[in-house]
């Protein structure tokens, strides 16, 4: 995909002016060309001219940092954000003390895509937080974290992607210890069309799985024909849908309108994510349950398993 020099301007904060004169004094990006001579900047340009915008309002000369590679600017801008005095944990002053270490510790491994560190992070973290501490008081804040590094543009999609499939493939191990039985009620969990960031939807598996609900992740922007085709089950007693980003997706209401109709009365649907708030009207008009928080959620799945009359 590639973007015109106005969107551009509104992703990364910088003038369309700064962007033109960066590129011919800098030659920070060389964008494309249209029939009619318009610039046309590639996702890896408008990441970069992101970075480059973070890092001049943090006080770097745009000159000592222009002919960087990329992935020394995603350094930088990382570097700065939680340099000491300045950790990224100080954003979360609701951070336990001990977490706060291993959340800045994690999101280094992020940047450097360290699987094997990320993961020393996660079993040392088990082990003093427990499973559901874990889940709460680290994973919860550190996926909020990354979401927002991830729209700041200080790391790109592979980075979450990265941090989702370690998560994934972390908590799935740990839980296995716990998995409940078959009559225990079934939870699906996805992310609707055009939602395309997985790991709010990872963490509500985790945390459903943690209270005893048999899981099945059906994955990321999938069409409500598909996610209700799945929901057929006897013991399907809900669907959740992790909804993050973006806020504004004219698409999304209908989508979830189509998802209500399709699913059978019986089975509910609660939805959640840092941008499901944005889709509360539409939410409410279709009966599902907005979930707050991972204590939120695991408090209505609990009335959830209570018998029906």
């Amino acid at each position: 995909m590639q973007y015109s020099i106005k969107m551009v301007a509104r992703k990364t904060g910088l003038t369309p002016h700064v962007i033109r004169v960066w590129e011919k004094r800098y030659g920070v990006v060389t964008p494309d060309r249209s029939d009619t001579n318009r610039r046309l900047y590639s996702e890896e340009e408008v990441h970069r001219l992101a970075l480059l915008g973070q890092l001049t309002a943090k006080g770097h000369g745009i000159g000592a940092v222009a002919t960087l590679p990329t992935v020394q600017l995603e350094a930088l801008a990382l570097e700065s954000t939680t340099a000491p005095g300045h950790r990224l944990s100080a954003r979360f002053p609701h951070l336990r003390p001990q977490v706060a270490d291993y959340f800045d510790r994690a999101l280094q491994a992020l940047l450097k895509l360290d699987a094997e560190g990320f993961e020393t992070v996660l079993n040392e973290a088990v082990v003093v937080l427990g499973q559901q501490g874990l889940l709460q008081h680290f994973i919860a804040p550190l996926v909020q974290a990354i979401g927002e590094l991830w729209r700041e543009g200080t790391i790109k999609a592979s980075h979450e992607h990265f941090a989702s499939a370690l998560i994934r493939s972390f908590l799935t191990r740990t839980a296995k210890p716990y998995a409940p039985n078959g009559a225990a009620p079934q939870l699906l969990v996805a992310t609707p069309v055009g939602q395309l960031h997985e790991l709010g939807a990872v963490l509500v598996a985790a945390a459903a799985s943690a209270v005893g609900w048999r899981v099945t992740y059906l994955g990321t922007s999938l069409p409500a024909a598909e996610i209700a085709g799945a929901a057929n089950a006897d013991l399907v007693r809900a669907v959740a849908l992790s909804i993050v980003y973006p806020e504004d997706d004219p698409a999304l209401p209908a989508e979830l309108e189509l998802l209500r109709k399709y699913l059978p009365e019986k089975i509910a649907l609660l939805a959640g994510g840092r941008a499901a708030r944005a889709y509360q009207p539409t939410l409410e008009k279709i009966g599902a349950i907005l979930c707050g928080d991972l204590d939120h959620l695991c408090g209505v799945l609990d009335g959830l398993r209570q018998p029906r009359a």
